[in-house]
């Protein structure tokens, strides 16, 4: 498929109510299950989703937008926790929404053309890039925390599920 700013715009506004869905009033155990000890959790993915959404995708669009090709500052993926201290789910799932449903205004003000979307950036590890590819990654980035969340908790069950595991794709 062929990128499309409003087609990436429908994954990006639905992946907040998505969240909201999969984990709003889950419990302790199912918010902090882990695939392994160094894997992301729920209410961890939550937390880098909001750090990456007030320190990563606006702010290197901007630098794009304003022709700097200096590499972008380095992102911390791991840097989420005192985002996610002492808040609840709600809280945070609440936060999310607010800055997300920010973020597409921002990026709706900007009036993107076809011509935009291909001015370039440098990413400190990959080189050169465009636009059009970082907008497109920040669309993908949310549809890939999602399936972790899913996997993760659906892993939590692998052992209960017993001999049906064998046709239970997401536990492979």
């Amino acid at each position: 498929m062929e990128f499309h700013l409003d087609q990436a715009t429908e994954i990006l506004s639905q992946t907040p109510a998505i969240l909201d869905a999969l984990l709003r009033h889950k419990s302790h155990p199912w918010l902090n299950a882990r695939k392994s000890p160094e894997a992301f959790s729920a209410i961890d993915v939550v937390g880098h989703l909001i750090l990456a959404e007030t320190t990563n995708w606006l702010p290197r669009i901007r630098i794009i937008l304003g022709g700097d090709l200096t590499p972008f500052p380095p992102f911390d993926r791991f840097d989420f926790q005192p985002i996610i201290a002492n808040k609840s789910i709600a809280e945070l799932l609440d936060e999310f929404a607010q800055l997300r449903q920010e973020s597409l205004a921002t990026l709706a003000s900007f009036h993107l053309t076809d011509s935009q979307l291909d001015l370039p950036g440098t990413h400190p590890q990959f080189g050169p890039i465009t636009l059009r590819q970082q907008l497109a990654t920040w669309a993908v980035h949310d549809l890939g925390h999602t399936n972790q969340i899913v996997k993760t908790l659906a892993a939590e069950y692998r052992e209960a599920v017993g001999p049906w595991q064998a046709y239970l794709s997401i536990l492979h």
